[in-house]
């Protein structure tokens, strides 16, 4: 060979070489690593980030006539939600506990129990809102009175206009996003 003769370059055994045993788990540790970091950080995010996310608004909604709910008594109403679709079926229905107290001075309950969200009934001869699912208790003015619920009943924001009851309403009332003050 002589020295002035251009060389062929050498044969890369790296570019040849099969990928080995090890290459190939580290690449697939990484990649399940992470889809797994994903999986965990993305709701952290979209947590975090939440309160700067819009929330559904509510509306003011119609009970129905005053003359509707009798003063003194604690009636079992229900709403369409403005935000049902037809595909929602009953659960598209709100219901509610409407206490009229005088005038047109009413006490307007979410269904729920503060606790697990279980539906709460009213007993006329105690003048309390029980849960039958965990034994939480609640007074006629919807504040706590025993059991496992953390605070009072929600509240709904409510007016009365040409003789209608109007609450402000919609989604259900929850700690995030309680249902007063109007």
């Amino acid at each position: 060979m002589n020295p002035q003769e251009p060389q062929p370059p050498p044969e890369s055994t790296e570019a040849k070489k099969d990928p080995t045993r090890r290459d190939f788990l580290l690449k697939l540790g990484v990649v399940i690593n992470t889809i797994a970091g994903l999986m965990i950080g993305v709701p952290i995010v979209g947590f975090l980030f939440s309160t700067l996310i819009k929330h559904t608004p509510r509306v003011w909604i119609s009970l129905g006539p005053v003359s509707q709910f009798p003063e003194g008594v604690t009636r079992l109403t229900s709403y369409k939600s403005p935000y049902a679709r037809a595909a929602d079926g009953p659960t598209g229905i709100i219901t509610c506990w409407v206490r009229h107290t005088s005038g047109d001075k009413f006490t307007i309950f979410a269904a729920n129990c503060t606790h697990l969200g279980c539906p709460v009934r009213w007993f006329e001869q105690s003048q309390l809102f029980l849960c039958p699912c965990h034994g939480g208790a609640f007074y006629a003015d919807g504040e706590h009175a025993a059991g496992p619920p953390p605070r009072s009943l929600y509240q709904y924001a409510y007016k009365v206009q040409n003789g209608e009851l109007i609450i402000k309403g919609g989604v259900l009332p929850t700690l995030a996003n309680p249902g007063y003050p109007g």
